[in-house]
């Protein structure tokens, strides 16, 4: 596996993107995340984005982080927000996952962010199971979905 930063706009980012929205169209039947994103959102110093390539280039992993501050949606001044993890499903339980969050945690820690926080849903208890078996706490919530019952947010320090 190589991992390589590319802009959120970029073609395979595009690809892995729709994937994601499928899969929680799947587990939660609401269409996608609806939180907005722009692609410039990622761009360095305030924020990453990288996608995982395996041996025959293709991209199977992904995910990124974006600078959030204070916003009246709970966030702290220092906030790196984690966006849009994703592990195609053939590639799952080889660790990617855990290679991609450890080289956001320290890009983001290397950009001046001082805490990693993170929203995900009851439905991707994958994804809560490798968030607190890595040093997740649950949080306050925050963001666009601070307000429904099946969200769950947690926070690092970094």
């Amino acid at each position: 596996m190589h991992i390589r930063r590319v802009r959120f706009d970029h073609p395979d980012a595009v690809k892995l993107n729709d994937e994601v929205q499928a899969e929680y169209h799947l587990r939660y039947g609401d269409g996608g995340d609806a939180t907005v994103l722009d692609a410039a959102d990622f761009d360095p110093p305030r924020g990453v984005y990288l996608i995982a390539y395996d041996e025959h280039d293709r991209p199977v992993a992904t995910g990124g982080w974006r600078s959030q501050d204070d916003n009246g949606e709970g966030n702290e001044d220092g906030d790196a927000e984690l966006k849009r993890m994703f592990v195609v499903a053939e590639m799952r339980g080889l660790g990617l996952a855990r290679r991609i969050l450890a080289e956001l945690e320290e890009d983001a820690r290397a950009a001046g962010r001082v805490r990693m926080v993170l929203e995900t849903g009851t439905k991707q208890p994958e994804a809560i199971a490798l968030y607190t078996s890595t040093g997740y706490e649950p949080c306050v919530k925050f963001g666009y979905y601070r307000h429904y019952e099946d969200s769950r947010c947690y926070a690092k320090r970094l």
